[in-house]
């Protein structure tokens, strides 16, 4: 069932949320928007699904709109133009970050997607690309080249922009993780090219370094 939410409620509803204190901090880390991610949820559980209304939203340009967009909109009726579209406008991280995970990811155009992706010389497409393989590599590798996508990793991770960069080394520490076969592969690939080895890591969270990522997952794994 639809919303009765039009386009001018959902944006005044955005706009009585923003706080200046939340902008400057997201700002920070470029996302332009100032409100609190909570209360955007919550926004979006009030106006539930409603498609049309999300790419109403989509089409503002505006972070804050999006965000609200990726949450209330159905992934599946999406096509390939429109993701290749909107993923191609996906700059704020925060945007982006939602937009690979609840809507490329879950879409059912999600393989195709990934192929068509996989050799863009955009960052932010090549990057989805790898979070999709990634994705793909954890539930359901038949049919992928686990050897083929280390000697990628091993050859263009080290030097990638930062976007396809963290793709690639997830990427790289779910084959660790997942296929014992070629997890001292992966854990030679890890430590010889370093990428994130001094990556800052909060207390009681694991390091995204792919050895001591690899290692630690295994290790409660397996025990």
């Amino acid at each position: 069932m639809t919303s009765t939410t039009t386009l001018a409620d959902a944006l005044a509803q955005l706009a009585a949320l923003e706080d200046p204190k939340m902008r400057a901090a997201n700002e920070k880390r470029g996302d332009d928007h100032g409100i609190n991610l909570s209360k955007m949820r919550a926004l979006a559980k009030r106006i539930k699904t409603d498609h049309t209304l999300a790419q109403q939203l989509w089409e503002t340009g505006e972070t804050a709109p999006r965000l609200l967009a990726l949450l209330i909109c159905r992934p599946q009726e999406f096509t390939a133009a429109e993701l290749d579209a909107m993923l191609r406008e996906t700059q704020p991280p925060k945007v982006n970050d939602w937009f690979v995970n609840y809507i490329a990811k879950k879409s059912p155009r999600a393989e195709e997607m990934r192929v068509r992706w996989f050799d863009d010389a955009d960052p932010t497409v090549n990057a989805a690309a790898w979070s999709l393989t990634s994705q793909r590599v954890v539930k359901n590798a038949d049919g992928l080249d686990l050897s083929h996508l280390l000697d990628l990793i091993e050859r263009d991770m080290k030097d990638a922009p930062a976007r396809p960069q963290w793709a690639m080394n997830e990427t790289l520490a779910n084959i660790g993780i997942h296929h014992p076969e070629l997890r001292a592969r992966a854990l030679a690939i890890g430590n010889d090219l370093q990428v994130l080895a001094d990556y800052p890591t909060a207390p009681g969270c694991t390091s995204p370094f792919a050895p001591i990522w690899i290692e630690e997952i295994v290790r409660r794994r397996e025990g």
